[in-house]
């Protein structure tokens, strides 16, 4: 493959742990990015009650983020530096399950008065997309941490920004280099085909649903949904 693949190149990775699982009304509370010269990560106070079923998940208490949490506009004022930096630049960033994450980016953004992000503009490579797409047949769930272990990924500490983020951006680069189809792609043609498949994908579910007989109106949008 040439040396200009997308997967070969500089990728940024980007993932969040959160209060909760709506995007519209839920906030962050950690946040990780990946760069090629060096990872950062933020632990927020979100200065709302963080959801019992969500530190479950990810272990981050109230107690913690009053402790050790940062100001929340603060922190995203930061994170949305290096996310301008990538649209500048056309870095790909690497979200998995990128309409949860960017989602409620958008939605932390305009609370807290940052205006200047295009999240449109960036170029996201989703690997549970990807994945998805490339071995739709294969069993079993795809969280974060089952695809990684299926390829063969480090992940140390999941539900950690940042070691998920690290996970990702690993995920898409195997991904690029095992599937022909998507090596031979530029960045901007991967982004315009995932937004097809995540959407063919989610009628494909729809369908299946409606088959046993269950109501179903998922939402086809990727990577914002808004």
């Amino acid at each position: 493959m040439s040396e200009n693949a997308w997967y070969q190149g500089p990728l940024m990775g980007f993932d969040t742990e959160t209060t909760g699982v709506v995007p519209k009304k839920d906030r962050v509370i950690q946040a990780g990015i990946v760069t090629e010269k060096k990872d950062h990560d933020w632990l927020i106070n979100p200065q709302v009650p963080i959801d019992p079923g969500a530190v479950a998940v990810h272990g981050i208490s109230d107690d913690k983020v009053k402790a050790e949490g940062i100001d929340p506009k603060a922190a995203l004022e930061e994170v949305a530096a290096h996310l301008r930096t990538a649209i500048e630049e056309r870095i790909p960033v690497v979200i998995y399950n990128a309409p949860f994450d960017l989602t409620l980016m958008y939605y932390e953004f305009e609370r807290h008065g940052i205006t200047d992000v295009d999240l449109e503009r960036l170029l996201i490579v989703d690997p549970l997309v990807l994945d998805k797409q490339m071995d739709r047949f294969r069993k079993g769930k795809r969280k974060l941490d089952i695809v990684a272990a299926h390829y063969r990924v480090e992940l140390s500490d999941a539900h950690s920004a940042l070691a998920d983020a690290r996970a990702s951006v690993a995920l898409a680069r195997i991904l690029g280099e095992r599937f022909a189809d998507l090596a031979a792609m530029d960045a901007a043609e991967l982004c315009a085909a995932q937004k097809e498949w995540y959407a063919a994908d989610k009628e494909r579910f729809e369908a299946w649903l409606r088959s046993k007989g269950r109501d179903a109106d998922i939402d086809r949008r990727w990577p914002l949904a808004l």
